[in-house]
Protein backbone atom coordinates (compact mmCIF):
# COMPACT_ATOMS: atom_id res chain seq x y z
CA UNK A 1 0.00 0.00 0.00
CA UNK A 2 1.18 3.32 -0.90
CA UNK A 3 1.26 6.42 1.05
CA UNK A 4 -2.09 8.19 -0.28
CA UNK A 5 -4.19 4.79 -0.13
CA UNK A 6 -3.22 4.90 3.54
CA UNK A 7 -4.26 8.99 4.25
CA UNK A 8 -7.46 7.75 1.93
CA UNK A 9 -8.47 5.36 3.70
CA UNK A 10 -7.55 7.55 7.23
CA UNK A 11 -9.57 10.63 5.43
CA UNK A 12 -12.85 8.07 4.43
CA UNK A 13 -12.61 6.72 7.90
CA UNK A 14 -12.67 10.45 9.30
CA UNK A 15 -15.54 11.17 7.15
CA UNK A 16 -17.26 8.24 8.52
CA UNK A 17 -17.12 9.36 12.08
CA UNK A 18 -17.46 13.08 11.37
CA UNK A 19 -21.14 11.80 10.38
CA UNK A 20 -21.95 11.33 14.00
CA UNK A 21 -20.28 14.24 15.25
CA UNK A 22 -22.19 17.74 15.24
CA UNK A 23 -22.40 19.34 12.47
CA UNK A 24 -24.15 22.80 13.82
CA UNK A 25 -25.94 24.33 16.58
CA UNK A 26 -29.37 26.71 16.56
CA UNK A 27 -29.35 28.54 19.65
CA UNK A 28 -32.52 30.39 19.54
CA UNK A 29 -33.85 27.15 19.29
CA UNK A 30 -31.90 24.91 21.33
CA UNK A 31 -30.98 22.97 18.34
CA UNK A 32 -27.96 20.73 17.66
CA UNK A 33 -27.74 18.58 14.35
CA UNK A 34 -25.49 16.07 13.39
CA UNK A 35 -24.95 14.42 10.11
CA UNK A 36 -27.69 11.18 11.71
CA UNK A 37 -29.80 13.64 13.74
CA UNK A 38 -31.38 16.45 12.05
CA UNK A 39 -34.79 15.86 14.26
CA UNK A 40 -36.69 19.07 14.10
CA UNK A 41 -35.25 20.29 10.16
CA UNK A 42 -36.38 19.57 7.04
CA UNK A 43 -32.20 18.59 6.27
CA UNK A 44 -33.10 14.68 6.07
CA UNK A 45 -30.33 12.43 6.74
CA UNK A 46 -27.43 13.43 4.55
CA UNK A 47 -24.71 11.98 7.09
CA UNK A 48 -26.32 8.23 5.92
CA UNK A 49 -25.76 9.08 1.64
CA UNK A 50 -21.65 10.47 2.88
CA UNK A 51 -21.63 6.63 5.10
CA UNK A 52 -21.80 5.00 2.41
CA UNK A 53 -20.27 6.93 -0.52
CA UNK A 54 -17.28 6.83 1.83
CA UNK A 55 -17.30 2.82 2.27
CA UNK A 56 -17.58 2.55 -1.55
CA UNK A 57 -14.35 5.18 -1.57
CA UNK A 58 -12.40 2.99 1.14
CA UNK A 59 -13.66 -0.57 -0.29
CA UNK A 60 -12.19 0.75 -3.77
CA UNK A 61 -8.97 1.98 -2.07
CA UNK A 62 -8.38 -1.68 -1.41
CA UNK A 63 -9.04 -2.95 -4.24
CA UNK A 64 -5.64 -2.99 -6.81
CA UNK A 65 -6.07 -2.16 -10.60
CA UNK A 66 -6.99 0.86 -12.63
CA UNK A 67 -10.22 0.14 -13.02
CA UNK A 68 -11.04 0.72 -9.48
CA UNK A 69 -8.77 3.92 -9.70
CA UNK A 70 -10.83 5.30 -12.42
CA UNK A 71 -13.72 4.13 -10.47
CA UNK A 72 -12.95 5.63 -7.49
CA UNK A 73 -12.26 8.88 -8.97
CA UNK A 74 -15.90 9.38 -9.54
CA UNK A 75 -16.91 7.67 -6.50
CA UNK A 76 -14.45 10.25 -4.40
CA UNK A 77 -15.36 13.62 -6.27
CA UNK A 78 -19.26 12.85 -5.84
CA UNK A 79 -18.14 12.49 -2.01
CA UNK A 80 -16.77 15.92 -2.29
CA UNK A 81 -19.98 17.13 -4.29
CA UNK A 82 -21.99 16.15 -1.54
CA UNK A 83 -20.38 17.11 1.77
CA UNK A 84 -19.86 20.05 -0.43
CA UNK A 85 -23.80 20.32 -0.63
CA UNK A 86 -23.90 19.39 2.84
CA UNK A 87 -21.71 22.59 3.89
CA UNK A 88 -23.64 24.86 2.21
CA UNK A 89 -26.95 23.98 2.32
CA UNK A 90 -26.22 22.96 6.70
CA UNK A 91 -24.34 26.48 7.22
CA UNK A 92 -26.77 28.97 5.43
CA UNK A 93 -28.56 31.42 7.31
CA UNK A 94 -32.75 31.13 7.09
CA UNK A 95 -35.58 33.92 8.27
CA UNK A 96 -32.70 35.72 9.98
CA UNK A 97 -31.69 32.46 11.93
CA UNK A 98 -27.63 32.09 11.54
CA UNK A 99 -26.68 28.40 12.62
CA UNK A 100 -23.29 27.91 14.20
CA UNK A 101 -21.05 26.00 12.42
CA UNK A 102 -19.11 22.86 15.09
CA UNK A 103 -16.19 21.05 14.28
CA UNK A 104 -18.01 17.87 12.24
CA UNK A 105 -19.04 19.66 9.51
CA UNK A 106 -15.52 21.07 8.89
CA UNK A 107 -14.37 17.57 9.42
CA UNK A 108 -16.16 15.98 6.98
CA UNK A 109 -16.01 18.56 4.02
CA UNK A 110 -11.73 18.88 5.05
CA UNK A 111 -11.62 14.70 5.27
CA UNK A 112 -13.83 14.06 1.77
CA UNK A 113 -11.44 16.66 0.22
CA UNK A 114 -8.75 14.59 1.24
CA UNK A 115 -9.87 10.99 0.25
CA UNK A 116 -10.39 12.76 -3.30
CA UNK A 117 -6.53 14.08 -3.53
CA UNK A 118 -5.57 11.26 -2.38
CA UNK A 119 -7.65 9.03 -5.31
CA UNK A 120 -5.80 11.79 -7.46
CA UNK A 121 -2.33 10.80 -5.77
CA UNK A 122 -2.67 7.27 -6.08
CA UNK A 123 -1.30 5.17 -8.63
CA UNK A 124 -4.23 2.41 -8.52
CA UNK A 125 -2.20 0.14 -6.93
CA UNK A 126 -0.38 -2.28 -9.07
CA UNK A 127 3.13 -0.65 -8.14
CA UNK A 128 4.61 -1.24 -11.38
CA UNK A 129 6.43 1.29 -12.83
CA UNK A 130 6.18 2.35 -16.66
CA UNK A 131 9.06 1.82 -18.94
CA UNK A 132 11.48 4.02 -19.54
CA UNK A 133 12.43 4.73 -23.08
Amino acid sequence: MNKPTIFGLISVAVVIISAFLPWLTIESKHLAFTGMNTAGSSFGEPGKLNIIVAVITGILFLVPGKWSARVNLFVAAFLSAWTFRNFMLFSRCEMGVCPERQIGLYLSMIAAIGAFVCVILSNGGNGEKAPVE
